[in-house]
């Protein structure tokens, strides 16, 4: 695990986007937190370095349950808040979705066990006040070892700093 004290939205986005060059096609990024703790914020500041333009408008997909962009690679960025059952997955079609190479965002993903088999790293946000939030990023798998291994060489070279790791 990686911990960072995240104390604006824009350190949201910037530590997004150093997260997004470690990502290739297939990657799935799993977002967790209570309303308002950055979810969206993180995934705008990932797409936006993955090659998505300012004149994109970048927004949380709520009610639309998945937006797609084109940048670097395909980009999905989904939400399952609002899904109640696995089988509205099957319904999506992100089975499929994920199969095309596509690089993943997806908000409330460990809803559904099936799909949290499929996540690379978890990105966890919690509150900490008004302006500050504390970033936990979490391997889901071998590869998500190996972006967190590159992370932490990297912020000891001065990116960021961690609060703690493990």
């Amino acid at each position: 695990m990686l911990e960072i004290l995240l104390r604006s939205e824009g350190e949201t986005e910037r530590i997004a986007g150093e997260v997004a060059k470690m990502l290739q096609g297939g990657d799935v990024v799993g977002l967790e937190g209570d309303l308002g703790s950055g979810k969206t914020t993180f995934a705008r500041g990932a797409i936006r370095a993955l090659g998505v333009g300012s004149n994109e408008n970048v927004t949380s997909p709520t009610f639309a349950l998945i937006h797609r962009y084109v940048g670097a690679f395909p980009i999905l960025h989904a939400d399952f808040y609002r899904l109640v059952d696995e089988s509205e997955l099957d319904e999506l079609g992100i089975d499929e979705l994920l199969a095309s190479g596509a690089v993943a965002f997806v908000e409330w993903g460990r809803k559904f066990s099936r799909f949290g088999e499929t996540v690379t790293l978890w990105v966890d946000l919690a509150i900490v006040s008004d302006t500050e939030r504390r970033l936990d990023l979490r391997a889901g798998n071998q590869r998500g070892r190996g972006i967190l291994d590159a992370l932490r060489k990297g912020f000891s070279t001065g990116s960021a700093k961690p609060v703690a790791g493990e």
